[in-house]
């Protein structure tokens, strides 16, 4: 290890052999909000591996912008392999930048356009099998929704079945354990405990849906079908006029699901919270919806439009973001002050970053307000990144968004949600930062 590595500060906390393991696997969200306490460039162990935390906005920015040619994908991403293959979040930069180029049009503007249709029906389906008084577990109806959703436009509907009851059934199984697999030593994978055994069967089984779903479609052959396994099956790349294999196409289509469903179910879950919790936001959003649509349904053309909506979204989004991610360095490089030799694993978390007291203020309370332009104007551009940055940005970030919107304006304006007595709502960290257990009754606002 180089002199500058040593100078580096340690996280406080550190035991021996395990490092900082107990405080990442035990509060992880706290733990890395704690981590700027000590420097913008922060040494963390896990077991005996080091791992150097970028905290501020500038070394964010230089890790996945400025300096991004000089890193790959890390640790974290590594482990994922064993599920996704070399899957867009997963590939080094050479596979990545062909599939990407290649997957591109499934989330055209114009392709999410129609898959608009697809969300309404199926949040209007939602909000129909509700009952005056019910009492709903929001997170688990909202995770069944995104994945019904994301199944019904990936596969065409005679197929999707399958595929969204094995992603309902095994996904939060991954999701779960996904965390936990990232900062413990491989060679805990293939010790038999419950842990391991379940998330290795989720993972067999999903894979195998996946794989029956793409038999069945060369099967049926249909070039009209406009969902994201044909669009997928029929995509040549531009120069080579090679196309993905089978398994590609199964790695990426499970990787969307991995990646596109908690995110969608999460901030949904926290709009639902945060407006029954704030009331008069609650209020702002309802009028803004009722003089832009009334009483007709949503569409496409009027996700842009819905200005207050977009500053809920955005501070949700803050406040509950991804609690880690990881590169590692494919070249010497200098970030930090220190050079950093090949082979180093940084980590970076946009949870902290957005809760960063030297960007935001009072950034724990929720204010859709700090998203106007007077006073966003002087936030910095990288010290707001939910979905990520630079060639890397998540590339479902306008499909997503446009779910989020037109499930919230078509719930919204049809029931009110209120939270249960007593009942505290605990912040998880998963994929995202997701609420553990969200019950609340639901009243009509109309009739």
């Amino acid at each position: 290890m180089s002199a500058e590595l040593k100078a580096v500060p340690r996280a406080p906390k550190r035991l021996p052999l395990v490092g900082h393991a107990l405080p990442l696997l035990r509060h992880p969200l706290d733990f890395m909000k704690s981590l700027r306490d000590t420097g913008d460039l922060v040494r963390v162990d896990v077991g005996t591996l080091p791992i150097y935390f970028v905290t501020s906005a500038e070394l964010t920015h230089e890790l996945l912008v400025t300096k991004a040619r000089n890193f790959d994908k890390g640790r974290f991403f590594v482990r994922a392999r064993t599920l996704v293959g070399d899957a867009l979040p997963t590939a080094p930069s050479d596979i990545h930048k062909r599939h990407r180029r290649l997957m591109q049009p499934m989330f055209h503007h114009a392709r999410i356009a129609g898959y608009a249709d697809v969300m309404a029906k199926r949040a209007r389906e939602m909000a129909d099998a509700w009952e005056p008084g019910q009492t709903i577990a929001v997170d688990e109806e909202l995770a069944q929704f995104s994945v019904g959703t994301l199944a019904e436009t990936m596969f065409s509907a005679d197929i999707s079945r399958p595929a969204a009851e094995a992603v309902i059934s095994d996904v939060p199984i991954l999701l779960k354990n996904a965390l936990v697999r990232a900062v413990t030593p491989r060679l805990l994978d293939k010790v038999p405990i419950p842990a391991n055994r379940r998330f290795d069967a989720a993972a067999t089984r999903l894979r195998k849906v996946i794989d029956d779903v793409i038999a069945i479609s060369h099967q049926q052959g249909d070039a009209d079908c406009q969902d994201l396994l044909s669009t997928l099956m029929a995509a040549r790349d531009a120069d080579t006029g090679d196309k993905l294999s089978d398994r590609e196409i199964r790695d990426e289509l499970v990787a969307i699901m991995f990646a596109g469903t908690e995110t969608t179910a999460s901030t949904l879950a926290w709009t639902f919270h945060e407006l029954a919790s704030h009331p008069e936001v609650e209020e702002r959003l309802l009028a803004e919806l009722d003089d832009l649509i009334g009483d007709r349904p949503i569409t496409f053309d009027d996700v842009a439009k819905l200005e207050y909506m977009d500053r809920v979204l955005k501070e949700i989004s803050r406040m509950h973001s991804v609690p880690l991610l990881m590169r590692q360095s494919t070249a010497p490089v200098r970030l930090g002050g220190r050079e950093l030799p090949v082979g180093t694993e940084i980590g970076f978390s946009l949870y902290a970053l957005h809760r960063d007291p030297r960007l935001y203020t009072d950034p724990e309370r929720f204010d859709p307000d700090r998203w106007l332009p007077e006073r966003s104007a002087d936030l910095p551009r990288e010290g707001y990144v939910p979905f990520g940055s630079g060639n890397r940005k998540c590339i479902g970030d306008g499909f997503a968004w446009t779910e989020i919107v037109i499930t919230l304006a078509t719930v919204l304006t049809r029931w009110k949600f209120q939270l249960q007595p007593g009942h505290t709502v605990k912040e998880v960290a998963s994929a995202v930062a997701h609420p553990d257990s969200l019950p609340m009754t639901v009243t009509p606002r109309k009739g």
